[in-house]
């Protein structure tokens, strides 16, 4: 049987939770991906002394994002729909998800980082929502990144698809802490805050913490899976871009 795109662990006598990307080097964030993420949260969010997460990623990279295939006219809803659904049961999950980022940490992979609670970054972290050189943009991060950075720093990652190194990324607020082992600093961090913790204090403490952004997120992603969909998907260019990155070739903008 084909392995499990996530690896799961229950670590801490049972106080921690680590989720593996598990498909080096790209972890790419494709439906059995997703699928699978989805499953162990649900299947682990009862337990009552879990107190965190860590979401972490096998190999050099944490992730170079979602699969284009995936976004093409046929599969992009679906692939939506599952993504936004993933991100709001992370950010609904009773207790906190640090994350540990090496490499590249792009577009898809870089949403399901900013559902999560702290991201603790390697030196070599290249963090980027790269859609627009493709000609869409990314609902997830449109919503999610504004709550982690200014609404400027917001724009500028949106809007230019570049990526930021890890030093960058820490200035803006983007990730908590630059370390040469970011699994081994974001496990220090639960070690020292979490463990000691009651795990009800922290599910509650949590749950107020997000409340307001969650319900905005949940509406937030409904309006722009519709404006992604019904508008942005009928130009002409977001389909020449898609088409243009699986054919490895320019793309040959219209502004149509």
């Amino acid at each position: 049987a084909p392995t499990s795109p996530v690896r799961v662990a229950l670590e801490r006598d049972g106080a921690l939770l680590r989720l593996t990307l598990a498909r080096p080097k790209a972890n790419i964030v494709d439906a059995a991906m997703i699928a699978a993420l989805d499953a162990a949260l649900a299947r682990h969010a009862g337990m009552p002394a879990l107190r965190g997460v860590l979401l972490d990623a096998d190999g050099p990279h944490f992730s170079f994002g979602a699969s284009v295939e995936e976004h093409l006219p046929g599969a992009c809803a679906g692939m939506l729909r599952s993504l936004h659904a993933l991100i709001l049961a992370m950010l609904a999950f009773p207790a906190p998800v640090l994350v540990a980022v090496r490499g590249q940490c792009l577009g898809g992979g870089l949403e399901v980082a900013l559902a999560g609670s702290l991201i603790f970054a390697a030196p070599d972290a290249q963090l980027g929502q790269p859609e627009t050189r493709l000609g869409v943009f990314a609902p997830a991060a449109s919503v999610l990144l504004p709550y982690r950075v200014n609404a400027a720093a917001a724009e500028d990652l949106l809007l230019s698809g570049r990526s930021v190194g890890a030093e960058e990324a820490c200035s803006m607020g983007l990730v908590q802490s630059v370390v040469d082992d970011p699994a081994a600093a974001a496990l220090a961090w639960f070690d020292a805050h979490l463990a000691p913790k009651s795990a009800a204090a922290i599910r509650h403490a949590l749950a107020a913490a997000r409340a307001a952004r969650i319900d905005a997120v949940r509406r937030g992603l409904a309006d722009l899976e519709r404006h992604y969909l019904d508008e942005l998907m009928s130009t002409r260019d977001a389909n020449e871009g898609l088409t243009a990155f699986i054919a490895r070739r320019p793309p040959v903008w219209e502004h149509c």
